[in-house]
């Protein structure tokens, strides 16, 4: 089980990814953890990520595609991976295939967590962090349920910047929606449902 993740922003995809993960397995590819994670490590990628994002430049595709391939060559990859957050275009997509080929690989489905605009901007508009622990909430808790620690509302949870968001989406991920189309991979599901709702229907998507 090789996924591709798609979906806005607040989409759920996150959601979905953990629960596929707890299920079966399979690896939880997030690029932005792993960009994370190799500038902590100090990685001679982490290194090169490092350059470009104190500079607040795009990481260069090869350079994401690198990890992404260092990441697959761990033992929990070989039983499957939910790429989350990559590819980003159709350019990136298409040496994603390449570079997954070299491998022997390929991708089996693209994942997409269907939800309208209005619905991500109520939903993340509502979300609140944990300034502490990190936790995500909703602006019903007051404090932190899981340490106690104060609630906010980040800039990107801001309904002028969600809308930003969506639009950058819309320009350069959805399609990406087309491309898998074309090579018939592409699963859509409801992303507006309840999450219990939202991750029977991706099983039955994936054919789980």
């Amino acid at each position: 089980m090789n996924i591709v993740l798609l979906g806005a922003p607040g989409a759920g995809k996150g959601t979905m990814a953990q629960l596929l993960v707890a299920d079966y397995g399979v690896a939880h590819i997030s690029t932005g953890d792993l960009l994370r994670a190799a500038v902590k490590s100090g990685s001679d990628l982490g290194v090169q990520a490092k350059k470009y994002m104190d500079a607040g430049e795009l990481v260069p595709d090869q350079l994401v595609i690198d990890l992404v391939k260092e990441r697959l060559s761990h033992d929990d990859a070989q039983r499957g991976f939910i790429l989350d957050g990559f590819p980003r275009n159709t350019m990136q997509a298409v040496t994603l295939d390449s570079e997954l080929g070299s491998l022997g690989r390929a991708i089996d489905a693209a994942l997409l967590i269907d939800v309208e605009p209005k619905v991500i901007i109520d939903r993340l508009s509502a979300r609140r962090t944990c300034r502490a622990c990190g936790h995500t909430g909703t602006a019903a808790d007051a404090v932190c349920p899981a340490c106690g620690g104060e609630m906010y509302q980040r800039d990107d949870d801001k309904p002028e910047t969600i809308k930003n968001r969506l639009d950058v989406y819309e320009k350069n991920t959805a399609p990406l929606i087309e491309y898998y189309r074309g090579q018939g991979l592409l699963k859509a599901v409801d992303g507006d449902d309840a999450i219990d709702a939202v991750y029977a229907a991706t099983k039955e998507a994936l054919g789980l």
